[in-house]
């Protein structure tokens, strides 16, 4: 224990601990940060409460708190304890709690003075899940309202120093370089997309993965990024290695049993090879690995804000990562690890991964926000949530019943927080709850445990059969299913109240209630998005579904693989409050009419309309105005004038000379339709009237009529030339205006003319008495010292009859011949 790198700073981060309230500490893995330090501020009692430590993960968890309290003698739940969903192993005795972050956040959301805590650990920090940022916020916020006592550690191999500093500028730095043995490197790209009768990815990689274990010695962990590869390549393997090679799956799915056999040393004489997700990238500690290979890929939750769905997608991970996977095959000894992919692509790696705020979904945090009483920028983050995602979530939890307009909670919103788990979830239990249904209150429990965790390798769409299923299981969902019935207060039964189970469903996932489209399996969901069934599915012709498990698709529409027929009359009697009345007026490019409806709504479904006879003139200006929208501004009856007008007023904007104006641009004006356009169609009701409008006077009433002059001054349309003639300037967006002018009639202009108070240069489109274009410039003076001489020489042959001056810009401008021009 002595020999960890961590030893080495140990004094510093103690007197950090008593200077300071906030301390960053880095080491790399290995160190003992995460072993180690726990265990020397217990020896030292350095802080006179309890001192929580939070892992990522709840693998993690379980062997850093058993590891902890086997390293003093005792058993889990006295000094040293853990906390995670659905366990806890404390006692009065225990001075040290390993926790999972969501533990955090609940503690602090029931106990905001945290009474008794006296130092938080944020263990792994870089891994940057949602729930540590939010738990982070909570805590520094706790910190500066409530407890200015209370210390806050941060700790990780690969910390964003800067980022950090910039958020907890007073922090404490305290950086260990660690202890890592040599490691060689070894580069073999494998690709995982193969063409028909070639060998599989799992394939590929199972062969490297046998030639490494006869080349070297010692057990070897392979990185791979999901629970479908591991099980492939674990099959691949069996027949590749030797009977002394034993194969451990490693990732969260497992029982803990399951995942201690792959955590543990092997029996003398044999090895093993451990097929594990990033979930052993960093805290655990595997005996015996001194071989690595790492795929260079991980599996994260993407949220497709556009579809509101999460989908898991593979992608490369981050050159932290590939070092931190690395860093695995030298802790015990000299190490080498294979990299299955080019050493160009770990250059081009991004530094950090992209932290789970800006990619997930966020409607639990929204919750968690509401519920403390805060809105996001009253709080410290590393990096905000995004706002478009933030209002999706809110938007869902008012639809959920949780969050009322104003974002505080509603009634059913506070008592929600009391079930312990998502939102959507949350708020069917609380509903089923209300029902006052024991059978309504019993398949909420199972359906709430499967959606927690779904059944693998169940392929069966009806989701009254998930629910059969995992009500003749043991183990996770049972467990849950059962904290659930007591949090309900109701007995759990495995016969399901069916009537119950679509409506309890659409709770949970209103967004999900999808209509038929036709008989052909299509589906349009009432968030819009549109889903389809395989067209064998045997719910292919229901009217009405509700969706408990789909998947994005990168082109069309979403696959639906779990679902519940619905009676969408018998949702309306149990959840009146999910629908809505509109009336929807709109112009019908088909029918070549307006069309105007009462409709009744669930999200953007329409179950239900009756035809409006006589709609009003608002409505009626409404649909033309988005049939404006949709057709865009050239669907309008623009002439010359109002052209002439909108181009100058862009170019005022784009030279910024003029007036201040408001958005002109195409965008711009199709989002104010209702300002400029709208006062222009008091009597217009069918499109054809729509030619009428002066849009020219529309335009001049919403820039305004002083702004309307100012830019018929600055950039007037036509341009008077010394001959007296007027002509007509060419304007476009983006290039300088032109003044198309025959080269006899700026005779005598020593420079080129200009407009908008001498700032805008015109260019001069030269020509000849024909019409033609003889020279383009913006620079008269230039041109009539020399470019000019060769334009004469030719002039004076071809049009012989005209004036070709030697010093054109000291001669009279003329449109006549020589003989008009001497009389």
């Amino acid at each position: 224990m002595s020999q960890l790198p961590i030893e080495t700073v140990l004094d510093d981060l103690f007197q950090g601990i008593t200077k300071r309230d906030r301390l960053i500490v880095k080491a790399p893995p290995g160190a003992g940060k995460s072993t180690r330090l726990p265990l020397a501020l217990l020896e030292r009692d350095l802080v006179a409460g309890k001192i929580l430590m939070l892992e990522p993960r709840r693998l993690a968890a379980r062997n850093i708190a058993n590891y902890l309290a086997s390293q003093r003698g005792e058993s889990l739940g006295e000094t040293v304890g853990l906390r995670v969903r659905g366990e806890s192993r404390t006692s009065k005795q225990t001075r040290l709690e390993v926790v999972t972050e969501g533990v955090l956040t609940r503690m602090v959301q029931d106990d905001p003075e945290l009474d008794g805590v006296s130092l938080i650990i944020f263990d792994e920090f870089h891994e940057r899940s949602i729930q540590a940022d939010v738990s982070l916020a909570l805590v520094l916020d706790v910190q500066q309202g409530l407890r200015d006592d209370l210390k806050v550690m941060l700790m990780s191999a690969t910390l964003d120093d800067d980022a950090l500093l910039s958020l907890l500028p007073d922090a404490a730095v305290i950086t260990s370089e660690g202890r890592c043995h040599p490691v060689t490197y070894d580069y073999m790209p494998v690709s995982r997309q193969r063409g028909i009768g070639s060998p599989s990815y799992e394939s590929l990689v199972a062969a490297e993965v046998s030639k490494l274990m006869l080349a070297q010695s010692g057990s070897a962990l392979v990185f791979l990024p999901g629970v479908a590869e591991i099980k492939r390549t674990a099959d691949e393997l069996k027949t590749r290695v030797s009977e002394d090679v034993l194969i451990c799956p490693l990732y969260g799915q497992l029982s803990p049993k399951e995942q201690q056999q792959a955590i543990a040393p092997c029996e003398s004489g044999k090895r093993k090879i451990v097929l594990a997700t990033n979930i052993a990238e960093t805290s655990l500690t595997i005996e015996g690995i001194r071989l690595v290979v790492d795929s260079g890929l991980e599996r994260v939750a993407r949220f497709n804000r556009k579809t509101g769905i999460t989908r898991l997608e593979t992608v490369q991970i981050a050159r932290s990562s590939a070092i931190q996977r690395a860093g695995r095959a030298g802790r015990i000894e000299a190490g080498h690890c294979l990299r299955l992919y080019g050493e160009d692509n770990f250059q081009r790696m991004r530094a950090v991964p992209e932290p789970e705020i800006v990619t997930s979904d966020l409607t639990s945090t929204v919750l968690e926000l509401a519920q403390w009483g805060a809105t996001p920028d009253e709080l410290l983050w590393l990096d905000s949530p995004p706002e478009l995602h933030w209002t999706q979530a809110s938007a869902l939890l008012v639809q959920l019943g949780l969050l009322q307009e104003n974002q505080t909670l509603t009634a059913m919103g506070r008592a929600a927080h009391a079930f312990g788990t998502e939102p959507r979830l949350a708020a069917m239990l609380a509903f089923a709850k209300k029902c006052d249904d024991k059978a309504a209150q019993s398949t909420a429990c199972w359906l709430a445990a499967w959606s927690e965790e779904p059944l693998r390798g169940f392929r069966e769409p009806d989701l009254a059969k998930h629910l059969v299923a995992v009500s003749r299981q043991k183990g996770n969902q049972a467990r849950r299913a059962r904290y659930f019935a007591e949090k309900l207060g109701c007995s759990l039964s495995s016969d399901m109240a069916f009537y119950w189970l679509p409506v309890l469903a659409s709770v949970a996932w209103p967004d999900r209630v999808a209509k038929a489209r036709g008989n052909d399996g299509r589906y349009q969901l009432s968030n819009g998005h549109g889903a389809e069934l395989e067209p064998d599915h045997p719910m292919t012709g229901a009217d009405y579904l509700v969706v408990a498990d789909l998947m994005t698709v990168k082109q069309g529409n979403s696959k639906i693989f779990v679902a519940a027929e619905l009676d969408i009359s018998e949702l309306e009697n149990e959840r009146s409050e999910l629908f809505t009345d509109f009336e929807w007026v709109d112009w019908d490019d088909n029918k070549g009419r307006i069309i105007a409806e009462r409709q009744r709504r669930l999200g953007r479904l329409v179950v239900d309309k009756t035809a409006i006879a006589s709609p009003d003139q608002s409505r009626i200006t409404d649909a033309l105005l988005s049939a404006v929208r949709r057709k865009g501004l050239s669907s309008l009856s623009w002439n010359t004038k109002s052209e002439s007008l909108l181009t100058r007023a862009r170019c005022a904007m784009n030279w910024c000379i003029g007036p201040d104006l408001p958005d002109i641009s195409d965008d711009g004006l199709l989002a104010q339709l209702e300002t400029w356009l709208a006062p222009f169609m008091v009597s217009v009701t069918r499109w054809s009237q729509m030619n009428k409008i002066d849009l020219n006077a529309a335009l001049e009433a919403y820039i305004g009529w002083e702004a309307a002059k100012d830019i018929d001054r600055l950039l007037p349309e036509t341009y008077k030339v010394p001959t007296g003639s007027g002509y007509r300037i060419r304007y476009q967006v983006g290039q300088k205006p032109v003044l198309a002018v025959r080269m006899q009639e700026v005779f005598g202009e020593a420079t080129s003319p200009t407009i908008a108070d001498g700032k805008v240069t015109l260019v001069l489109e030269l020509l000849s008495p024909a019409q033609r274009p003889l020279q383009i410039t913006q620079d008269l003076a230039g041109f009539w010292q020399g470019a000019y001489r060769e334009v004469q020489k030719e002039m004076k042959g071809r049009y012989p009859k005209h004036v070709w001056p030697d010093d054109p810009a000291n001669h009279v401008a003329t449109n006549k011949t020589k003989r008009h021009f001497k009389q």
